[in-house]
């Protein structure tokens, strides 16, 4: 009696163990519910691994500075050649490249605050990062 008590037993923890590890467990039927009737899913193909293209890079330091790279959109033709400074418009060598400080900034803006908050945000972060356990 012993014997076949330690199969039951035995056979019983297979059975609850296969349950409570395949309770969570994502279904995978290829079955849905449409209208009231059971239709199969059309399952696609899993898509193939793109390849990634190698852009080539311009080295060569004479076309770098005499040339603008990149701007040619056509697969034909050079690239566009700088001319001299002094043929460029006067309010081109103007333009605000960077960030606007804060000081120019007016208290009342929006962007004034998106600034503050932002710089908040960093300081903190970086503090929390110099924290010891």
């Amino acid at each position: 009696m012993s014997f076949t008590l330690f199969g039951t037993l035995h056979t019983l923890k297979k059975i609850q163990s296969s349950i409570v590890r395949n309770y969570a467990k994502k279904d995978n039927s290829s079955v849905s519910m449409i209208g009231g009737a059971l239709k199969k899913k059309k399952v696609g193909k899993v898509a193939a691994a793109v390849e990634k293209r190698i852009l080539p890079v311009e080295t060569d330091p004479e076309k770098l500075v005499n040339y603008a790279m990149g701007i040619n959109i056509y697969k034909t033709g050079e690239e566009l050649k700088l001319k001299p400074d002094n043929e460029y418009p006067d309010w081109l060598w103007t333009l605000r490249t960077g960030p606007i400080p804060l000081e120019e900034l007016d208290p009342n803006s929006k962007q004034y605050w998106r600034k503050i908050r932002k710089m908040g945000l960093r300081r903190n972060n970086k503090m929390n990062s110099l924290k010891r356990f």
